[in-house]
């Protein structure tokens, strides 16, 4: 019998499906294992805003709190032991995934602070140091794909340790950390250690560069029929960079070491504007070798309304016209990419220190 749930179709024509939420209760009440078992979910990813909501809107953190306020346990240390606690919960619940696909699917993202997202030395350092706290082969840690992240980047992954790149708003700073990963891999080969069980995704954010793009558009009149189409042609442009960087005779002497590419991972996926279709970040970017992860909401809409099918190399002569006709507009897509950067990261330490002051209030 054929399954029609359309995530699942997605994942038949090469794209894996990760939820972009996490929490104790779904942990705990066996929803997010529905979500493996019944949708085919291959991995989760989170943010400061994700766990901040996580924990200030579910009491399920409650009794975890007060035995943490019993030991006088500080924000910060309270803040990695309930957050290490459930993506470990998480990764175990992936680790069938994971051994199934050969190391290749089923991770868990956990983020360094985003108050060294310039520091390249603290987020390294942070890097390391959460990746052997949570101990699991198939987690990643999430590194701001900013100017200062990108040797980050490199040096985590020449250690051996799996980076989702996140934050990501332009092709050109794809291109960056595309190279950074192959150049972590090649210093990684180069000391004679093994590159075969490294994984790594680089996230592409989509929405938010519709709503700033569109309010640009709205602003000098006269062009609505280029509104929502900016993300995804940009994304499409990404994709065919991929093709490049991860083919040829430089990425085939990593690969015959046993290098996997690092794939695309298509992030910020929930439709802002109601006039939108709300998967039409989905429908328009299924393909090979990459990953879609979905808040809830997108996911239940796409498992009841999605037509699944490799759209992700269409219309690429429109993408390359929408960016072009940006660029004549005096839409400059690095600028916009450098306002969604500065702007994401506000919206990551925002959370972040809310969670940590609202920890202390309740750890006394």
């Amino acid at each position: 019998m054929t399954n029609k749930n359309p995530l699942i179709t997605a994942q038949q024509h090469g794209q894996s499906i990760w939820l972009d939420d996490i929490h104790r209760g779904m942990l705990n009440n066996g929803d997010f294992k529905a979500y493996i078992d019944n949708d085919g979910v291959s991995g989760v990813t989170s943010n400061p805003a994700i766990l901040k909501k996580a924990v200030l809107d579910h009491d399920d953190y409650d009794a975890a709190i007060a035995l943490l306020a019993e030991k006088n346990t500080d924000a910060e240390t309270a803040y990695e032991d309930l957050v290490i606690s459930d993506l470990q919960q998480a990764a175990d619940l992936l680790r069938p995934v994971f051994t199934a696909s050969k190391g290749r699917d089923g991770f868990v993202s956990m983020e360094v602070s985003p108050h060294y997202a310039h520091d390249t030395e603290k987020t390294v350092t942070e890097g390391q140091r959460l990746w052997k706290m949570l101990d699991r082969p198939n987690v990643m840690i999430k590194v701001p794909s900013t100017v200062e992240g990108l040797p980050a980047i490199r040096s985590l992954i020449a250690d051996g340790v799996n980076v989702n790149a996140t934050l990501l708003f332009s092709v050109s700073r794809y291109r960056e950390v595309a190279e950074a990963y192959i150049t972590g891999i090649s210093d990684r080969l180069k000391m004679g250690l093994p590159v075969d069980h490294i994984s790594s995704v680089a996230s592409f954010f989509l929405s938010r560069i519709d709503v700033l793009v569109d309010n640009r558009l709205s602003l000098l009149g006269g062009h609505d029929h280029m509104q929502g189409k900016a993300a995804i042609a940009a994304s499409r442009t990404a994709y065919q960079l991929w093709k490049q960087l991860f083919s040829g005779r430089q990425w085939q002497t990593l690969a015959d070491a046993g290098a996997q590419p690092q794939r695309l991972l298509w992030a910020s996926t929930g439709t802002k504007d109601p006039s939108y279709s709300d998967v039409m970040y989905v429908e328009a970017l299924i393909g090979a070798n990459t990953v879609n992860t979905l808040p809830v909401k997108t996911l239940e809409a796409y498992r009841d309304h999605g037509q699944p099918a490799v759209r992700i190399e269409q219309d690429l002569d429109q993408a390359k016209a929408v960016l072009d006709d940006l660029a004549s507009l005096g839409i400059d897509m690095e600028s916009v990419a450098q306002q969604l950067e500065d702007e994401g990261l506000v919206k990551f330490i925002e959370p972040f220190d809310v969670l940590l002051e609202t920890l202390r209030s309740k750890l006394g």
